[in-house]
């Protein structure tokens, strides 16, 4: 198998650590894709450009981030990255998706401030700050939730997704003042898969 990926997208990382915790690192081969390039060959591979992407052994092609560390998460039959929450247990799919709005948001953000200074908008700029602490906020009264505190799974993954991009995209440290959410982020860090995989110049 291949995953394209390019090793500053928050979202290509999160298909990166799913193949750290799997043990497949020796079945899946990591291509850096070049995206936003006109005339790419990664265009012929992926359409659409993004990434991550996998190409599975059988030759299908698998986008997004989501449904690829989901497949991923099944190959063993053990899955354990996303708990189920479709069966009545909706307390993990709440901290899932408050954790890819948290990242999402930041994606919002990182792209508006790439534009040229003639193209930005401030406001839409603003808006995604305010909400990213918002969210902090949010995570450093959630933090210590069970879910959050076990063995990695796909919110966790999310959230330090999500820290990180703020951190070394210019955002800003989002753990400041949040004793809680900078000493779990102090913790995952360590984690074998997340540190393999932090954004280039992190340490």
């Amino acid at each position: 198998m291949k995953l394209y990926v390019t090793m500053t997208s928050p979202y290509a990382r999160l298909a990166r650590i799913a193949v750290l915790e799997k043990g497949l690192s020796g079945e899946v081969e990591l291509v850096e894709a070049k995206t936003r390039t006109q005339g790419s060959p990664y265009y012929g591979i992926n359409p659409s450009g993004r990434v991550p992407c996998l190409v599975r052994d059988d030759g299908q092609i698998m986008e997004d981030s989501q449904l690829i560390c989901a497949w991923l998460d099944t190959l063993d039959g053990k899955p354990r990255l996303m708990p189920e929450y479709r069966t009545g247990d909706w307390a993990y799919g709440r901290l899932e998706y408050h954790a890819r709005s948290t990242l999402d948001g930041l994606a919002v953000w990182a792209r508006e401030v790439r534009r040229p200074a003639s193209e930005k908008s401030p406001a839409i700029e603003q808006h995604e700050v305010d909400r990213a602490h918002r969210m902090a906020d949010f995570w450093e009264a959630e933090i210590d939730h069970p879910l959050m505190q076990g063995p990695i799974n796909m919110a966790q993954m999310l959230l330090i997704a999500a820290v990180d991009m703020a951190l070394h995209r210019g955002m800003g440290d989002l753990t400041s003042s949040r004793p809680k959410l900078a000493a779990w982020v102090q913790r995952v860090r360590q984690m074998p898969s997340v540190k393999a995989t932090l954004p280039p110049g992190a340490s």
